[in-house]
């Protein structure tokens, strides 16, 4: 699944694939809340921390199959 995190005063978003479900995000979010961070792992093993005041948003969505390459119409 996709995770994108807006950070505020940051032109880019924070994109991130994991294998958590939307439910998992959702909690993880509504915690760090109340913390000081909020802290996720990819599918990869990397470790996204970010301070909570400067949370933007939190936007989770359906993993999305990306075709690479050209495609050809038969003539």
């Amino acid at each position: 699944m996709q995770v994108k995190i807006g950070v505020r005063n940051a032109p880019r978003e924070i994109v991130l694939e994991t294998e958590k479900s939307p439910e998992e995000i959702s909690k993880a979010v509504a915690a760090a809340l109340s913390g000081p961070v909020l802290e996720l792992v990819d599918d990869k093993g990397r470790r996204v921390i970010v301070p909570t005041e400067a949370l933007a948003y939190v936007e989770t969505g359906a993993t999305e199959v990306r075709s690479v390459g050209f495609g050809t119409t038969g003539a």
